[in-house]
């Protein structure tokens, strides 16, 4: 069974609404939002269900994404990503407006660093301010982490066994990333696919870049499965580009 057109537009939706709301998203909602009746919505939604890429927590609830439904989602974007960057100058400009702001913070706090080191760290933390994810980057051989108070505030981490499997999953990241050194420019693991913490429900946006302490540097965020990935991912790869052009 293939996703058609207006599946994939109701799990679009699906995936953006649960990012904002953090709550199972029903056929009412998204049958005002198209246009259409509850019903044939909820017949769509049988069949994103069917083909494994939303889930019904609860009987009567509505339906939040799966890993598979946010792979579909994200291999989408990076599709299209590679293309909504231009630039003038020393000015980082996306489509989306609330991006742009976010690409002229991070340059400020980059640009305005005289030490590799110092720049770094301000990248991390202004990932960390943008998203309200957990901010992390190899220097040096070591990894630096920046706002985990911030991630453990998300709805999803209420639970004891997934900030446990989190802290796991930090423990390990650092021998990881240098014994695997992923090698794309924008690297993205979720849920399961995380080689370590794979029950911790959250995802791994990373972007690989050069700096004066190795020729695989990488920076990006952890956070739960469900965030703005359009947004994380522009600001996490332009983080890396924006490091390796400015180092």
């Amino acid at each position: 069974m293939e996703i058609t057109p207006r599946q994939k537009e109701i799990l679009c939706q699906i995936i953006e609404e649960y990012a904002e709301t953090a709550s199972p998203v029903g056929s009412v909602t998204l049958a005002k939002l198209f246009d259409v009746s509850p019903a044939t919505i909820r017949a769509e939604m049988a069949k994103l269900e069917a083909l494994g890429m939303i889930a019904q927590p609860h009987t009567s609830a509505g339906r939040v994404p799966t890993d598979a439904g946010y792979r579909f989602y994200v291999n989408n974007l990076e599709n299209s990503l590679q293309d909504e960057f231009y630039e003038t100058d020393t000015t980082y400009v996306i489509e989306d407006g609330g991006i742009s702001r976010g690409m002229h913070a991070l340059h400020r706090r980059v640009s305005s660093q005289s030490q590799a080191d110092a720049a770094i760290r301000g990248a991390v933390d202004t990932l960390v301010e943008l998203t309200g994810n957990l901010g992390l980057a190899t220097i040096g051989g070591q990894l630096y982490l920046s706002g985990i108070s911030r991630l453990f505030t998300q709805p999803e981490f209420m639970d004891t066994r997934r900030v446990q499997s989190v802290a796991k999953l930090l423990d390990n990241l650092e021998p990881w990333l240098r014994e695997a050194a992923p090698g794309e420019a924008l690297n993205i693991f979720i849920g399961h696919e995380n080689p370590i913490g794979k029950n911790s429900e959250v995802s791994l946006i990373i972007s690989k870049f050069r700096s004066p302490f190795s020729d695989r540097s990488y920076i990006g965020v952890l956070g739960p499965t469900r965030q703005n990935y359009s947004r994380v991912m522009a600001l996490v790869k332009r983080a890396g580009s924006m490091l390796e052009e400015i180092l």
